[in-house]
């Protein structure tokens, strides 16, 4: 469970000192899916951040399982990270020089995993993205569906507890937004993950069953009836 209590951050920009995050309290169980919506510079990529242990917050605490991601070494957070926390981002993160499989095992390095374990099981992880066919494809062979296909299996193969994704579907088309869409949540289901997403896309927003609204570093919380499965049902186009 993540408890985030008075979390605020604050950068320097010149003379000017911008309040990203102003206070912030949020509790988020295990298993949970929440979506967070906001204009641009409103706050919600730093929100993020310090979900992910990516930031650490000018004020406040950020507890994952009552551990303070805020005042842990950098050693133990870049732990936690490694073996608790998958990150998908909107530019896909790929290593151009790489192939998907190669890509995806770069995630299981920091844990130790021996290299045939680790061909091992990016090859599986990419088989459950429907990547099977593509292992030894480099990412400029691959369209940016594919792309951020191979980005979730990467962040999934080391098991984590939760994934985060900042505007998973933002360069995407909208049949192809879908099609993660669908991806995406049915691995939340299959896997129980903890699954927080920053999204400018209502369409996305209004399928959460909590809604985080940033503005301004405020955070206003609601609780949603999800829309029907609609256009993410279904097949998932490989």
């Amino acid at each position: 469970m993540y408890r985030l209590t008075g979390v605020t951050k604050r950068y320097t920009r010149g003379k000017e000192t911008v309040e990203a995050l102003r206070g912030v309290d949020l509790t988020i169980a295990d298993g949970d899916q929440l979506v967070i919506q906001g204009p641009t510079g409103g706050g919600k990529s730093t929100l993020l951040q310090m979900i992910g242990g990516l930031d650490r917050p000018t004020e406040g605490s950020v507890e994952l399982d009552g551990v303070d991601l805020a005042r842990i070494s950098e050693t133990k957070l870049t732990r936690v990270r490694a073996e608790n926390i998958g990150i998908i981002f909107q530019s896909f993160n790929l290593i151009p020089t790489l192939t998907a499989q190669e890509n995806v095992e770069t995630a299981l390095v920091p844990l130790g995993v021996k290299p045939a374990e680790r061909r091992e099981r990016a090859a599986e992880a990419l088989c459950s993205v429907g990547l099977g066919e593509r292992l030894g494809h480099a990412p400029s062979e691959m369209s940016g569906g594919q792309q951020q296909r191979v980005a979730i299996a990467r962040a999934l193969v080391k098991k984590p507890k939760v994934l985060l994704a900042d505007e998973p579907t933002g360069n995407l088309d909208e049949g192809t937004r879908d099609d993660i869409m669908a991806l995406l949540e049915g691995l939340w289901r299959e896997h129980g993950l903890t699954f927080v997403m920053v999204t400018h896309d209502s369409s996305i927003a209004r399928r959460a069953p909590r809604l985080a609204t940033i503005k301004a570093g405020l955070l206003t919380l609601t609780e949603q009836q999800p829309h029907g499965v609609g256009a993410y049902d279904g097949q998932v186009a490989h």
